[in-house]
């Protein structure tokens, strides 16, 4: 897959950050070209290999139709996970780390139904507040709106399915 300078590209469990430079670094003698990209919510510059992005799971940020698809999941109720706290948290931590916004919206959505019942523990909770921000910014993104409106958008399909919101500032 190739990105293009200026781009806006989703790099897993950090979320959205543009090209701000496409680059060749010499590595053991050989040339390598690499992506230096600028997350926005941090503003942290990572370098990826351009032969590693694919591995790593950069990607595009998703379309319009793909976002509307993860708004009518979290709006439907219910979700199914682990009941052990130590399997559902390693499947979650997996999720996260694919970058997928299916994926990512899955878990969100689950970690909201489970506490709604009971108390998160500390991970879990960070792990909530992560999916929370990175649905968010991917979603403002593509939909080429402000942080608060995404939020708004998010909270709004999550209350459809009976849960409360998680507001993050």
């Amino acid at each position: 897959m190739d990105f293009h300078l200026g781009e806006k590209v989703v790099y897993p469990n950090h979320g959205v950050g543009i090209i701000e430079q496409i680059s060749t670094r010499q590595f053991n003698g050989e040339s390598e070209c690499y992506y230096l990209l600028k997350i926005q919510s941090n503003s942290l510059r990572v370098m990826v290999p351009f032969c590693n992005a694919e591995s790593v799971g950069l990607r595009r940020v998703s379309k319009c139709r793909e976002v509307k698809t993860i708004l009518q999941f979290m709006e439907k109720i219910g979700c199914e996970t682990a009941s052990n706290w130590k399997w559902r948290y390693k499947e979650n931590c997996d999720k996260m780390r694919t970058g997928e916004l299916q994926h990512v919206a899955e878990v969100l959505k689950c970690l909201l139904t489970l506490n709604q019942g009971k108390a998160l523990s500390f991970r879990e909770k960070k792990m909530l507040e992560r999916a929370w921000q990175l649905l968010v910014e991917e979603i403002g993104t593509a939909r080429n709106t402000t942080r608060e409106d995404a939020e708004v958008i998010v909270a709004n399909a999550v209350l459809k399915a009976n849960l409360k919101p998680v507001l993050i500032n």
